[in-house]
């Protein structure tokens, strides 16, 4: 029963790491005639739904006692904060607006121009004070974890 019980448990935890961020997108920007790559937009709405929806939901607002509400969230005052934890990902306590947490999430595998597009998004929607969130603020947050 307790290898049943531990199985089932494994399972789980691989289907949310999966779940939430599982994108192994490794395609590059398209090649200008010279060979450089050339800039293309992204969308923070694709990217919330494609690794942030799962656990987040549509509308932002978490899923009771496992994941945060995005939605009216005091988290995201502090924007390095909000900048690290998709980067780098968490595990254990996390009080948000005044509820305990207690889960894992894990790094998102996204571009500096990814992240920056996807937390400008969250920023945009549900009640959150608007901002704008840059590919070099997430690379200067990127490089301070190495």
């Amino acid at each position: 029963m307790k290898t049943w019980i531990l199985s089932a448990i494994a399972s789980i935890g691989i289907l949310t790491l999966q779940s939430c961020g599982g994108n192994n997108n490794t395609s590059q920007p398209p090649a200008t005639a010279n060979g450089a790559t050339k800039s293309v937009p992204v969308s923070g709405e694709e990217v919330y739904k494609r690794t942030c929806a799962n656990c987040h939901q549509l509308d932002g607002k978490g899923i009771a006692k496992t994941f945060p509400p995005l939605a009216q969230s005091d988290f995201l005052k502090q924007k390095e904060s909000a900048i690290a934890q998709v980067l780098h990902g968490k595990n254990g306590d996390l009080v948000v607006n005044g509820e305990h947490y207690n889960n894992i999430m894990p790094p998102q595998i996204l571009s500096d121009d990814e992240v920056a597009a996807v937390i400008t998004y969250v920023y945009s929607q549900w009640g959150n004070t608007p901002q704008t969130i840059t590919a070099d603020e997430v690379k200067a947050i990127r490089a301070q974890k190495q």
